[in-house]
């Protein structure tokens, strides 16, 4: 049996096989998880009915965190209160700065494992310094810290499938999967047309892995030593996460940034060099595209990168890259938030190639140990 391209004997040998398996699984997880959705919605939408709030906060640390940058804005239009994305870290370190006591506020916390300290801390202090509080767990363990927590207030659980929990260091279905899982219960409304794009996005993946993967191996083959993302909206969560995890799948060795199309000309375009990489993912809005085809425009100016590449749902018009890689040539429109879930896969696949192309293990990239799958060395103080 093969995982992109590779035999589960080379795989294994190489300290891949996890990492290989857990990119490939993500179209059957994501049916997997729409599923579940469907049979738990009655006692999500009680839940949520049962509680009233003027505000989300979308949180978790690392990976986890940058699920609620994509997901922000669709629990904002949907919910109708503010929601803001601050990661446990913050939440943690300087919890003054992001609670309110008189403001009611549901608390989305997203985990892989749960076991990180921050997890538990923030919900914690979330309990502490808000009179009303309220909590919902996104989580790939339900036999995590994080889900076993007592909270004196209501708390609702969704653990996704087992195999969801990655056990490689880099979370690849898992993020994807509890994005997903936020984006469903965001939509609560409209499920039945949230349902209708899970096919899709399936399609959408299972193209990159069977279809994109032989050229993202020879770009992973170039020798660039930085690599910057950009996207905007919902996909500035999705160029975040993809940066880190080239970065987190080459030990560090690819120096990696994300910003927004409109961000990366205030001062942080002068990385650009002729050991650069850049990956834009491209939103399918036709207002923000009008942004995103500027900035690649602006390119010309300056030092050029090594190489260009796209990541859209379909041909985006008026520009030239080096490689563009296109989900659909039906000209069918994703929410996108639910473009942004697949539109991770290629950087992924990116990150495995190039860990595997500098003789790094995958599945457990860091030679030294400085990260590991779950943070260490936390400790957690009282106020």
């Amino acid at each position: 049996m093969k995982y992109l391209g590779i035999s589960t004997i080379e795989l294994e040998k190489n300290g891949a096989i996890h990492t290989a398996r857990e990119i490939s699984q993500q179209p059957r997880l994501w049916l997997k998880i729409a599923r579940q959705f469907e049979t738990e919605l009655p006692s999500i939408q009680s839940f949520l009915n049962a509680i009233k709030y003027d505000r989300i906060i979308l949180t978790g640390a690392g990976t986890s965190a940058f699920i609620g940058l994509s997901l922000r804005g669709a629990f904002q239009r949907n919910f109708k209160v503010l929601a803001e994305a601050i990661s446990t870290t913050d939440l943690v370190s300087h919890p003054k700065d992001y609670f309110q006591s008189e403001v009611a506020t549901l608390l989305i916390s997203f985990a892989r494992s749960g076991n990180s300290p921050e997890s538990v801390a923030a919900v914690t202090l979330a309990d502490e310094f808000c009179k009303e509080c309220y909590h919902l767990v996104i989580t790939c363990n339900e036999e995590g810290l994080l889900a076993k927590h007592v909270t004196k207030n209501p708390k609702f659980i969704f653990a996704l499938p087992p195999e969801a929990n990655d056990r490689s260091l880099a979370m690849t279905s898992s993020y994807s999967g509890m994005l997903l899982a936020g984006k469903l219960i965001s939509g609560l409304r409209t499920s039945e047309v949230l349902q209708r794009s899970i096919p899709v996005i399936t399609k959408y993946a299972e193209k990159s892995i069977a279809f994109f993967a032989e050229d993202i191996k020879q770009i992973a083959a170039l020798d660039f030593k930085r690599a910057v993302f950009l996207g905007a909206g919902t996909f500035l969560g999705t160029a975040t996460e993809a940066h880190l995890k080239l970065q987190e799948l080459t030990d560090g060795k690819i120096i990696c940034k994300s910003d927004s199309f409109l961000g990366f000309r205030h001062g942080p375009k002068a990385v650009i060099d002729e050991t650069t990489l850049v990956v834009y993912l491209f939103s399918n809005n036709a207002y923000s595209i009008q942004y995103e085809r500027d900035l690649v425009g602006s390119m010309k100016k300056g030092k050029r990168p090594l190489a260009e590449i796209g990541i859209s749902e379909s041909r985006v018009a008026g520009i030239t890259l080096n490689t563009a890689f296109t989900f659909s040539e039906n000209g069918i429109k994703l929410d996108e938030e639910f473009l942004a879930i697949c539109s991770i896969v290629p950087a992924q696949i990116l990150g495995f190639y190039k860990s595997l192309q500098l003789g790094l293990k995958p599945d457990a990239p860091s030679e030294t140990g400085a990260i590991t799958r779950v943070v260490e060395g936390v400790n957690i103080y009282s106020l």
